[in-house]
């Protein structure tokens, strides 16, 4: 019988993708906390040995389905469309899991769901995968990657039911699963000539507004708390006013794999709570 062996919360943003020198000149001379948080993050899973790796990509979006992309190995230079004079020429080299692609499919396809595989090994590669990849080093150690997209014409309960059909296919199987949820919490940029409220930019008073960083500061306490329910029962309050990336599909998917509203999970915060040109990131630990 599989299980998920882990899961967490991971920032994937763009900064993270530059150099160090350049970093620390943003930090006013001290690195993102993020990135030494992927370094504890890589302790985690490392520890718990996963046969696979589930990301929940807040950059991939799709219409009409949840996407598991399930060809055998993805190979390319990623180039970014949205930031493309600093996030280009990323090699990457990874296994896919074609196997455990096809698993979730029929899963849902019992259940009368939307979880479809798309196998095209051309298929194009998203920043909220590659640099998970690259920073958590599974090009290294061959562990396969299955990325899950955030499908845009679903309601927030879709989601869970994704999570859902991915975690009894875990369930099925004879395999351990690490779930990543990659994206932010508030997601809301600041102006394109807006002027940093403190000379570290990745302080988290550079976040959008100060309403954002009480959200997202309830959200990680109450995450600490396992308190995923108190989460969900202010998803269409809340977290419509201080939506966060993707509308929450990350998370949400990965919840509902772990149990959805039942799920006592407690979170550990890996790293600062940080900004990224207006939305809140951080990385968070679940240990099931």
């Amino acid at each position: 019988m599989g299980q998920i062996v882990g899961a967490a919360m991971v920032s994937h943003h763009p900064g993270l993708m530059q150099c160090e020198e350049f970093r620390r000149a943003m930090g006013a001379g001290e690195d993102s906390d993020l990135i030494a948080g992927y370094a504890r993050l890589r302790n985690r899973i490392e520890a718990v040995k996963p046969d696979v790796v589930v990301v929940f990509d807040s950059h991939w979006f799709t219409t009409g389905y949840h996407l598991v992309d399930g060809a055998a190995r993805y190979t390319g230079t990623y180039v970014s469309d949205e930031m493309p004079w600093y996030l280009h020429g990323v090699p990457f080299d990874y296994r896919g899991h074609p196997e455990f692609a096809l698993a979730i499919e029929a899963v849902s396809r019992e259940r009368g769901g939307y979880n479809r595989v798309a196998s095209h090994p051309l298929l194009e590669r998203q920043y909220a995968t590659v640099n998970l990849v690259k920073h958590l080093r599974f090009e290294l150690t061959e562990t396969p990657v299955l990325s899950v997209s955030s499908c845009q014409n679903c309601t927030w309960q879709h989601f869970l039911t994704s999570g859902e059909a991915i975690g009894e296919a875990i369930r099925r199987s004879d395999l351990n699963v690490v779930l990543l949820a990659s994206g932010a919490l508030s997601h809301k940029f600041n102006n394109i000539d807006w002027r940093p409220n403190h000379p570290r930019i990745f302080h988290e008073s550079n976040v959008s507004s100060p309403e954002a960083i009480a959200s997202d500061k309830g959200a990680i306490e109450l995450m600490a708390q396992g308190r995923h329910d108190l989460i969900l029962d202010r998803w269409q309050d809340e977290y419509r006013r201080q939506p966060w990336e993707a509308f929450g599909a990350h998370y949400l998917q990965m919840l509902g794999a772990m149990g959805g509203r039942e799920c006592r999970t407690a979170g550990e915060a890996l790293s600062a709570y940080e900004n990224a040109r207006g939305t809140g990131n951080i990385h968070v630990w679940f240990q099931p």
